[in-house]
């Protein structure tokens, strides 16, 4: 069986994150989705609520959502993945993404990374951007899935906001 792990924050999960996870989907016999904490970024959601909306928005009967706050090789060895599959916006995602696939394969010579591109209608498309169109009263209906637009419209509004 070949295992993808999909690793990120997905603070909230968008449509390029769901692009690129089903596209994993069709790729391999079964994709971890792996919501991780950034300690860079400040989250706006917990990670039980990241893996919610996620759950509530794939479809596929191969992806799985996990956590982990380790290293991502570490997860990767211990659930007999083979790659780490990731998204790609511009340029500038490939310099950070390639340093880290770089570091990934040195800590862990059995792991791939494989780089997905992001469609032409999501290369634009961010969580943090999401985040900031949301708090100014922003329509983000056409950039995140319909199951959970409502619970980031409310969060934004200050409901339940984690400060």
């Amino acid at each position: 069986m070949k295992i993808a792990v999909c690793p990120g924050s997905f603070d909230p999960v968008t449509l390029g994150h769901l692009d690129i996870i089903e596209r994993a989907a069709e790729l391999f016999d079964k994709v971890i989705v792996l919501v991780m904490s950034n300690s860079s970024k400040k989250p706006m959601f917990t990670l039980d609520e990241r893996v919610d909306f996620i759950k509530r928005c794939v479809t596929q009967d191969n992806v799985e959502v996990d956590t982990y706050s380790g290293l991502l090789v570490d997860y990767a060895r211990d659930h007999g993945a083979v790659a780490i599959v990731k998204g790609l916006r511009a340029v500038s995602d490939f310099d950070y993404e390639f340093q880290l696939a770089l570091i990934n394969k040195s800590l862990y010579p059995k792991i791939e990374t494989l780089f997905l591109s992001a469609k032409s209608e999501n290369m634009f498309l961010s969580s943090s951007m999401v985040k900031e169109v949301c708090s100014l009263g922003g329509d983000i209906s056409s950039f995140v899935p319909a199951e959970i637009a409502d619970d980031i419209y409310l969060r934004c509004k200050g409901d339940g906001l984690n400060d």
